[in-house]
C-alpha cells in the first residue's frame, strides 16, 4: 500500500522507495526516509500529506507518497 492510501494517526513501517530518481531517494533519506523506517500521516491535504518521520513533521506531496511503500 502507498503513503498516500494510508491511514492518519496509524503508524507504518516503510518497505520501500519506489523511485528511480536518486536525487529524490537522497532527499527521502536525508529526511529519515527509508526501508524500516517508521512514519506517521498526521492528515491527509488536497496536494499531498502531512507525516511524521523521527522528530520532524514534513508535507509530501501526492507524488512522493505514491513513491513510498508501506
Amino acid at each position: 500500500m502507498t503513503l498516500k492510501k494510508a491511514v492518519a494517526g496509524k503508524e507504518y513501517i516503510i518497505r520501500e522507495i519506489e523511485t528511480e530518481d536518486e536525487e529524490l531517494n537522497a532527499f527521502l533519506f536525508s529526511l529519515g526516509c527509508y526501508s524500516g523506517e517508521t512514519i506517521t500521516v498526521i492528515a491527509h491535504l488536497q496536494g499531498g500529506c502531512v507525516v511524521s518521520i523521527k522528530d520532524g513533521r514534513y508535507n509530501i506531496d501526492n507524488q512522493l507518497a505514491e513513491a513510498i511503500i508501506v
